[in-house]
């Protein structure tokens, strides 16, 4: 029995190794391209990290702790779901509190724009917030919960590096770099406590799951992965930055976390098909591992 743990262990280390070594040279076919990564496999104690403590623009992906503090918030009665709120293309600096707006034309949703001087319910907010992106929704639920205590909630779940200074497009903040920022393992850690029930309430994380694998950007981890596999995600992008961080359903297993932030890529679309191509790496050591237990428990 100990000859093989022994053995068994020895095959887990080869396995990251080798994995390690395919996504680093997949990286490499890049030039200037940089990798934070961060997978957790739920089921088991099986990791993988590569640069998972590096800092990244976190771009969309700070939509997620925004989601987090909006479910928490709303069960402590702050305010309700279905509670309307003014929309207005108008928001403070958190430099100097000057105003700024932002253009409809680097939003990946302009629907909501329609709707200036509407009142639309926190839910309808949140929901174009993560599957559209939406960057006017999203500075408008920013103002409703305050950026401190998103990062409060955040450190409480274990995410000590994730950054949530402000909304999105405060020039004057982006100027004097101030940015949002989070990490691989961070992301990891907050989409593990999301999946596990510890993010908020049980209903509340069961609508979060819902709300993510809503996401109608698949181009990024969803691209690498057998047709039909659920993924509930949030992908990010700003110049030469791109990011995908999602929780993956393999058919009859545990879910797995797995989180890619990149940059130094000035073409998108060569972004999303590296974020693709680690995302089918890591699925094929997911399956290959399962297997190997599944072949290991027969034989005993």
């Amino acid at each position: 029995m100990i000859v093989f743990a022994a053995a068994l262990l020895l095959a887990t280390i080869q396995s990251r190794d080798s994995t390690l070594d395919r996504i680093q040279t997949r990286i490499q076919l890049e030039p200037g391209a940089q990798v934070g990564l961060a997978y957790m496999d739920l089921g088991s104690d099986d990791t993988l990290f590569l640069n998972a403590d590096t800092s990244f623009h976190a771009a969309s992906t700070m939509k997620v702790p925004v989601m987090i503090e909006l479910f928490r918030r709303s069960s402590t009665g702050s305010f309700g779901m279905n509670q309307r709120l003014m929309i207005v293309n108008q928001f403070a600096s958190i430099v100097d509190g000057s105003a700024y707006a932002l253009d409809p034309n680097s939003d990946s949703d302009t629907t909501l724009y329609h709707r200036v001087g509407d009142r639309v319910p926190v839910d309808t907010l949140l929901r174009l917030m993560i599957t559209r992106s939406s960057n006017l929704a999203t500075n408008t639920l920013i103002a409703l919960v305050g950026a401190e205590d998103v990062n409060r909630t955040m450190q409480s779940l274990g995410a000590q590096r994730i950054q949530v200074l402000r909304g999105v497009e405060d020039g004057k903040a982006f100027d004097k770099g101030l940015i949002n920022t989070t990490t691989a393992r961070d992301l990891a850690i907050i989409l593990a406590a999301i999946e596990e029930g510890r993010a908020a309430s049980p209903a509340a994380t069961n609508e979060m799951r819902q709300i993510l694998l809503a996401q109608e950007f698949n181009e990024k981890i969803p691209a690498g992965l057998p047709p039909g596999i659920r993924v509930a995600h949030k992908t990010g992008e700003i110049t030469a930055h791109s990011h995908d961080a999602a929780i993956v359903y393999p058919p009859a297993r545990k879910p797995y976390v797995i989180v890619v932030l990149t940059r130094g890529i000035q073409d998108g679309a060569k972004a999303s098909k590296l974020i693709a191509d680690i995302s089918s790496i890591v699925y094929a050591r997911n399956t290959a591992r399962a297997d190997a237990g599944s072949t290991q428990t027969n034989h005993e």
